[in-house]
């Protein structure tokens, strides 16, 4: 399972932002917003801003997480992906209730996603010293 925790962290974060999606459209419908406009009433307003931050913040997550997945450990790369989750969630509901109450939220995923990227280079550096380490082969085949 730890192999594939991972994979299931990506479903979940697809899943979240199925859920952003699903919470603008709701939002037009609720307060009038006809497309193409993304302004009118507040609320509607920060729905959209959560949707664009999840979909921004993820651009930036998956790769880290696949990333520290392969070069260091699945397992790790996953509860911090757990923990970006999180944090995504939690700030979206304080966003959509409250915007100056998202900060936690939003300082968490954070957290979780440099911990990812530190993982990340940290391990791709590793693979590269490693790699350096052994001698190339002569490809005259002279010793």
């Amino acid at each position: 399972m730890t192999s594939q925790l991972p994979a299931v962290v990506t479903l979940l974060t697809l899943l979240l932002m199925f859920a952003t999606v699903w919470m603008v459209g709701r939002a037009r419908e609720r307060y009038g917003i006809k497309a193409p406009s993304i302004s009118g009433d507040p609320a509607f307003e920060r729905a959209w801003r959560v949707q664009m931050n999840t979909l921004e913040n993820a651009v930036m997550f998956i790769p880290a997480l696949w990333l520290a997945s392969q070069y260091v450990d699945p397992l790790w790369a996953g509860i911090a992906g757990l923990v970006w989750l999180a944090g995504r969630a939690w700030y979206a509901l304080a966003y959509l209730r409250d915007p100056t109450r998202r900060g936690p939220g939003y300082i968490v995923s954070m957290i979780a996603w440099a911990a990812l990227m530190l993982m990340a280079a940290g391990g791709i550096g590793m693979a590269i010293m490693e790699n350096n380490a052994t001698p190339a082969e002569d490809v005259t085949g002279a010793p």
